[in-house]
């Protein structure tokens, strides 16, 4: 474990496993890398992983949204992952995680060993007529109209109700309740970067390019947006399977981390 300075941003940071291969894993927003830990430690004898903290997370500094444009927090972080990378790597991502590691992989992807995706929410993979975008827009504009207008405690539950891991707001420990809270500006930052796609991950040509054995799963009880991301993201990469996890919501790295840890395993033996 250690903490030290990336991007002017006080990163903690610590490894999985002791294996022969590098692999890097992107936590989820609200997250952090601790999530990682029952799905990576059954395979470290296989992968030596590093997961860090993005900021504003777990045990790294803080990051104010004030004045940020849209997309400052998904550029940082891709940043800071990206610092970790000095060999190719078996890269993995959950969620906003995920989304980063496409456009590391889409931007690098002689860099990439493997391509581990779960639910990721890069929903400008999806075209703006599809109904389940228009729907899904609909929810982030309310999100970024709670924000603005300071309510941010109706915004963490609204969010949590979406894309946690399925417990009552009320039931969620105090401390945890009021991190969330807190978090709201930068996930409104990190929520607009998922549709207009600052990044161009989806550009013509971009995901294309990536010739790394890919990996994309998606639980059966997830958002309905997310099987549609999974299957527009996996129509245009060259060596991808996809896998849904039954009875599995958003937060499969916390709620069903056997089945995930397979699906990794089943991924790293085609590179």
């Amino acid at each position: 474990m250690a903490l030290d300075t990336r991007m002017g941003q006080d990163i903690f940071w610590q490894t999985i496993g002791s294996g022969p291969r590098p692999a890097l894993a992107i936590h989820c927003t609200l997250g952090a890398s601790g999530l990682w830990k029952p799905a990576l430690e059954p395979l470290g004898d296989q992968i030596t992983a590093t997961a860090f903290d993005q900021p504003n997370h777990g045990q790294s500094g803080g990051w104010d949204a004030t004045g940020a444009e849209p997309g400052a927090f998904q550029k940082l972080v891709t940043q800071i992952a990206a610092s970790f990378i000095d060999r190719p790597v078996d890269l993995l991502g959950h969620s906003f995680g995920a989304s980063v590691a496409l456009r590391i992989a889409a931007a690098a992807p002689e860099a990439i060993r493997t391509l581990t995706l779960v639910e990721p929410v890069l929903f400008a993979a999806l075209p703006e007529s599809d109904p389940e975008w228009q729907a899904l827009r609909a929810k982030q504009d309310h999100l970024e109209e709670m924000i603005a207008a300071g309510d941010l405690e109706r915004a963490a539950r609204a969010f949590m109700n979406d894309w946690g891991a399925g417990q009552p707001w009320e039931t969620i420990p105090e401390h945890h309740r009021a991190r969330f809270i807190q978090q709201m500006p930068m996930v409104g930052n990190i929520s607009s970067a998922n549709f207009e796609d600052p990044g161009q991950i989806a550009r013509e040509g971009g995901m294309e390019a990536i010739d790394a054995p890919v990996m994309i799963v998606h639980g059966d009880r997830s958002p309905p947006t997310m099987p549609l991301v999974c299957n527009a993201i996996a129509a245009r990469l060259q060596d991808v399977g996809t896998a849904c996890i039954p009875g599995a919501g958003h937060m499969i790295p916390a709620t069903h981390p056997a089945q995930l840890t397979d699906l990794i395993a089943m991924n790293l033996e085609r590179a």
